[in-house]
């Protein structure tokens, strides 16, 4: 049985071009021609997108602020007034004792869950 080579064929056309070049070259200096390139552009990549994180964190802050006192105080203005006492009887008020249960209609076709 035959044994193949480890090496590729590279063709005669192959050889005088930048690739040919470069693959020879990286075969000797794999740190100088492939890892430092990466390594410098994941750190250009961190500094060119700190301020676009930076943009987004300031136009949330804009949106998002703490209120005033003042403003605190005129947020509620609308509801009406709560006092304890008033509820408790509201709620007594009212026959909790006497309820019926109904069940929800259901619309024509949809299973109402009935064995």
């Amino acid at each position: 049985m035959a044994v193949f080579q480890s090496k590729k064929f590279r063709g005669a056309a192959d050889a005088g071009t930048f690739a040919a070049k470069y693959r020879a070259a990286m075969a000797k200096h794999p740190f100088l021609l492939f890892g430092l390139p990466f390594m410098s552009v994941i750190v250009a990549g961190s500094f060119v997108l700190t301020p676009a994180a930076a943009v987004r964190y300031e136009k949330h802050d804009r949106r998002v602020r703490q209120m005033t006192h003042e403003e605190e105080l005129g947020v509620g203005k609308g509801g009406r007034k709560v006092n304890m006492k008033d509820e408790y009887y509201r709620l007594a008020a009212k026959d909790l004792d006497d309820w019926e249960q109904k069940r929800v209609e259901r619309l024509p076709g949809e299973n109402d869950g009935r064995l």
